[in-house]
């Protein structure tokens, strides 16, 4: 998208300013992606620096993407961690195209002093000890996302910045979903979403999505930083996505002879091609990467992209030694006799007889509940909180998947069903799909009489609405935190999902000078700040104008219930 398509003033020759919603003032051009094309904005209403991330013009004519795009932006933004770029607003706006006007997608998110990781690589191959450090950050992004239930979908290093201190931040959480989940017109336009290198093999064969993709991704992303080349390539998108799903990579150590045994096992089992046979939490990745990047071997079950050496040095897959070892038992001549027949009467009969003791012993179990270690009863998660229900699967080793939707019956960010249901029996690695509220269709907004923040919070969270800009105000009588106001009012109804701006107390006050005045006029003055005030005289020096204030102990803005001390001359 370029800045004439969406007629984009440029700020830097004192030309009108563009503001977005009213309220964020569109600055220089930054960067330009293949969904979106990024400014350097400020927020007029806080004052601070923002980046403001507007979607391209071909994305504005899809109810259903603007839907869905609002939709993820608001699931981001409840995400604050060091390691993720924060979202604070999405929205769009009215701009004028070629083809008139249109309604723009537009994103906003914390303003980020560095640079990608793309442009940073582009300058040269990392050293392997900071590729494994930034690998480590990435991880522990995704671990907080997918704890979250956000699935991120498109890691590749654009999507990866390096701030000026060295600082590593992922962004765009939910973005490639949005663009993803629109109508069938809109993909066929944006059918890569992002670069193909670093698709996961169940993404390339349009197979369901989960934490385990963003596994892949990193694993792609670990290969080309210790490599500086993304493991497979081709002439055509497709052609690099076929690779994903049918070919084994190289080691990285083939083209970069620096990395050792142990990254190699770590990269290659990130890169499995079965999702059950990789990494499973973004945890378990970081932990492996940490003991290879100090020198240990990690201990990790053999995966798809292993080898084995026959003794004359021939290597080969698992499978294609199952091949050869069935063609040579086929073809080769036997070297043991037959067994004798009484031999192959007594096994017969010992078989027997521990087939009938193991059928007496589970019949005897009976009513017992017996599940085999791989296996387990599905808990009744139903209005468990997204987190905790979350995080229950996970210590059964199992995948969730939430998925969202409305409902007038449970609280917002709690479970509804589960799929499959409550009781079923599963073996690790299988998915468990949770259906979570994001509340009623529609909400009342909620009074706030007399509550603290948190409280608030908790209330619209209940009835899936979510929390806005956060102003404070001074205010002598209410205490910290305590809310003030909000908008829109109490009472309004909105759709679910959307925001609440919210005012409370700064807990704080403002003290004037004093010095000069009377006391009556002084005390007048204060008397409703809630202050310990002392006031004390001083007998050296002339008393004129009703004892006058001559020194007070602080002034300006100070807690509630400062100690304000005060002198009065008193001749």
């Amino acid at each position: 998208m370029s800045t004439e398509e969406v007629t984009m003033p440029e700020t830097a020759d004192g030309g009108e300013q563009r503001i977005l919603a009213g309220r964020y003032a569109i600055g220089e051009f930054v960067g330009q992606g293949g969904m979106a094309t990024v400014y350097r904005g400020t927020d007029t209403k806080l004052g601070r620096q923002v980046a403001i991330k507007v979607m391209k013009a071909d994305l504005a004519g899809d109810e259903q993407f603007r839907s869905r795009f609002r939709q993820e932006a608001q699931s981001a933004s409840r995400m604050a961690h060091p390691t993720v770029v924060r979202v604070f607003d999405a929205g769009d706006d009215l701009i004028q195209t070629a083809d008139g006007p249109k309604r723009l997608p537009f994103i906003v998110m914390e303003y980020v002093e560095g640079t990608n990781l793309r442009q940073l690589s582009a300058e040269g191959r990392l050293s392997i000890t900071e590729a494994c450090r930034v690998v480590d950050s990435v991880l522990t992004a995704l671990e907080y996302s997918h704890r979250a239930g956000i699935v991120h979908r498109d890691i590749k290093p654009a999507n990866i910045m390096i701030t000026k201190t060295g600082q590593v931040k992922v962004m765009d959480f939910g973005i490639a979903r949005a663009v993803s989940d629109t109508s069938s017109t809109l993909q066929q336009t944006t059918a890569i979403l992002g670069t193909a290198a670093y698709f996961s093999p169940e993404q390339a064969k349009g197979e369901s999505i989960d934490a385990r993709t963003d596994l892949y991704s990193t694993a792609v992303l670990l290969f080309e930083l210790l490599t500086g080349e993304v493991p497979f390539r081709g002439d055509t998108a497709v052609a690099v996505a076929y690779q994903h799903v049918s070919e084994r990579p190289k080691p990285p150590s083939e083209r970069n002879p620096e990395v050792t045994p142990e990254l190699d096992r770590v990269v290659l089992y990130g890169l499995a091609k079965d999702r059950a046979r990789r990494f499973q939490s973004a945890s378990e990745f970081r932990e492996a990467l940490r003991l290879a990047a100090s020198g240990k071997m990690p201990k990790l079950a053999l995966a798809q992209t292993d080898t084995v050496l026959f003794t004359s040095g021939d290597e080969v897959s698992e499978s294609d030694l199952a091949l050869r070892q069935l063609a040579e038992g086929g073809g080769g001549t036997r070297t043991q006799s037959r067994p004798p027949v009484m031999w192959t009467w007594a096994a017969i009969l010992t078989i027997g007889a521990v087939i009938v003791a193991v059928v007496f012993w589970l019949v005897t179990l009976a009513p017992q509940q017996f599940l085999p270690d791989s296996s387990r009863a599905l808990p009744d998660l139903v209005d468990v909180q997204r987190a905790d229900a979350m995080e229950d699967l996970q210590k059964l080793d199992l995948i969730p998947i939430p998925v969202e939707e409305t409902s007038d019956e449970v609280a917002a960010d709690h479970v509804i069903r589960t799929d499959p249901e409550v009781g079923a029996v599963l073996t690790a690695g299988e998915s468990v799909t949770i259906y979570i509220s994001t509340g009623p269709e529609s909400a009342k907004v909620p009074d706030f009489t007399g509550k603290a923040l948190d409280d608030y919070k908790q209330a619209l969270a209940d009835l899936g609405l979510t929390v806005g800009i956060v102003n404070t105000r001074d205010d002598a009588a209410a205490p910290e935190n305590r809310v003030l106001d909000v908008s829109p009012a109490p009472g309004k109804e909105l759709e679910s999902g959307s925001s609440v701006e919210i005012t409370v107390s700064s807990g704080k006050v403002e003290i004037p000078n004093l010095v000069g005045q009377p006391q009556e006029v002084a005390r007048s003055m204060i008397d409703k700040l809630s202050l310990d005030v002392s006031v004390e005289p001083k007998s050296d020096c002339k008393a004129e104008n009703g004892y006058p204030i001559i020194e007070q102990s602080i002034v300006g803005k100070q807690a509630q219930h400062a100690a304000l001390q005060l002198k009065y001359c008193a001749g």
